[in-house]
């Protein structure tokens, strides 16, 4: 095994080996079976949903949320700037087109700015038809705001909660908001099934229509008839029985990240020109991953040269996302943006975050830090 320390690395063990050992014993190796059922209801009633569709990642899910919702060719669709590309790319699928709007200083969806590009939109006779907010790093966005510029304007919300499962905002489960949301279960999140995702809602209709587009618009019938362009979606058995045993661990998982965030946050705070990414209050969030913004007036360093340092020393660390609106596969699309976003990439670092980090390697990481901090003075 390598010596690297990694930011968010799968966090399994025996609980994880006997469900999947379980699963594949019991003859469903195949896409579905009893396990992803089990998940499948598992997971809506941690959320507080009324249905769940188990399906092959987060991207896929948020295409079928979008599709099921007949976003489609020519559509408009405002969307986080400051989020992973899949956000985007599952947006150019369904034919429509993104509107990027900036981040306030959470990092998340700028409420003034989502109204003003909604405004925008409406005011030149080419209106938005939903919206697709992103929960940055396990910080659940403010969706009182969003529900209001969505009423105002007639928009659907897709709420993108990829990594923000576990979290929760004044009570109410990621997950649950919107009209529809998705979950990723990719093998960097704090629950992992290698490779998957969710569709999580309250409609039976978008559920249905949901998994019939997963598994290839199959028409009920004894032989293969297709009225629709379908895909194939659907979570194997194997990996929702992967997923069930991570869902039992999963306040422990996060149990372990808040520690981890709690501990950057003592580090950091007499250290001038750096600070916590995404707000002073924790108490509601997953802490999927915990990152720095460093001011390099202030810190007299460069997030690139503490980057490069513990590059050097083997411990992964990783500029914040870069913002869709400076992507050049997107450089057409139009946005909104003040350079909050930019300033967040530009200075922006993530560390190690994850539960399985042991604590010989929670100290490497630190005595790192500490080794960085002395040179740089």
């Amino acid at each position: 095994m390598s010596d690297r320390i990694y930011m968010s690395s799968p966090d399994v063990g025996e609980l994880e080996e006997k469900f999947v050992l379980d699963a594949l014993r019991s003859g469903w190796v195949a896409p579905l079976g009893p396990d992803v059922d089990s998940f499948e209801a598992e997971v809506a009633a941690r959320v507080g949903v009324s249905h769940a569709v188990a399906l092959s990642s987060g991207t896929a899910a948020l295409h079928l949320a979008l599709l099921s919702h007949g976003i489609g060719d020519g559509d408009l669709v405002l969307t986080s700037t400051m989020t992973f590309a899949a956000t985007a790319n599952a947006i150019r699928y369904t034919g429509a087109q993104p509107f990027f709007v900036d981040s306030d200083a959470t990092g998340n969806i700028s409420i003034n700015l989502l109204e003003q590009a909604a405004e925008q939109l409406a005011l030149a006779g080419r209106p938005a038809k939903a919206i697709v907010p992103v929960d940055l790093l396990g910080k659940i966005c403010d969706f009182q705001g969003i529900e209001r510029v969505a009423q105002r304007f007639g928009l659907l919300v897709i709420a993108d909660a990829a990594e923000s499962l576990g979290a929760s905002r004044g009570g109410q489960p990621a997950g649950s908001f919107g009209d529809a949301a998705i979950v990723s279960f990719n093998g960097n999140k704090i629950m992992t099934t290698s490779g998957g995702g969710m569709l999580l809602t309250d409609s039976s209709d978008t559920a249905r229509r949901a998994r019939y587009l997963a598994t290839q618009a199959r028409q009920p019938v004894a032989h293969y008839e297709h009225v629709d362009i379908g895909f194939n979606y659907r979570m194997s058995n194997l990996l929702a029985a992967l997923g069930r045993a991570q869902l039992l661990r999963l306040d422990e998982m996060i149990a372990k990240r808040k520690r981890h965030r709690a501990t950057y946050r003592e580090f950091f705070q007499y250290i001038p020109g750096v600070e916590v990414f995404g707000g002073d209050d924790d108490q509601e969030d997953n802490c999927w991953l915990t990152s720095i913004v460093i001011d390099p007036a202030n810190a007299q360093f460069t997030s690139s040269q503490l980057a490069e340092f513990l590059l050097q020393a083997d411990i992964e660390a990783r500029p914040l996302w870069k913002p869709m609106h400076l992507q050049p596969v997107f450089a057409q699309a139009e946005s909104i943006v003040d350079g909050t976003s930019e300033r967040f990439f530009l200075n922006g670092l993530t560390l190690p975050s994850g539960s399985a980090l042991e604590e010989s390697q929670v100290e490497r990481i630190f005595n790192g830090l500490s080794s960085f901090l002395e040179e740089a003075r």
